[in-house]
């Protein structure tokens, strides 16, 4: 365990928390948003039920972040850090499988580069 894992269990907290908020906040823009987005593939049809499935993994994610770097900062234990790094991890791979689906790639390759970090974390923490 090292400062760094705390910085990037910082980062997976703030990024999954803003993005659930936006998706709460948001809703009815987001369906209607990533109804046109999948629009050609089998999701096309589950869009509001794949999007509740995301908010929750990424609200998963970031309220165990955010308890992992308290956890980490006050009694250098990593147990919620450690499971906040897994969830962060599905929670890209199931948002990469859904761009890849829709064919954008462009999206695709900046979930990418969120997932570095994630399983940096995953590794330090495990």
């Amino acid at each position: 365990m090292n400062y760094a894992s705390d910085q990037i269990l910082v980062f997976l907290a703030v990024t999954f928390i803003q993005s659930g908020y936006d998706k709460v906040t948001d809703w009815k823009s987001n369906v209607e948003w990533l109804k046109g987005h999948f629009a050609k593939t089998f999701i096309r049809n589950y869009v509001p039920l794949s999007l509740f499935i995301i908010l929750s993994l990424e609200l998963i994610s970031g309220i165990l972040c955010s308890a992992g770097a308290i956890e980490l900062l006050v009694n250098r234990d990593n147990t919620y850090g450690f499971y906040g790094a897994v969830f962060s991890c599905i929670s890209l791979i199931v948002l990469l499988f859904g761009q890849r689906m829709a064919k954008d790639y462009d999206g695709a390759k900046t979930i990418a580069i969120y997932f570095i970090p994630a399983v940096m974390a995953v590794y330090w923490l495990g």
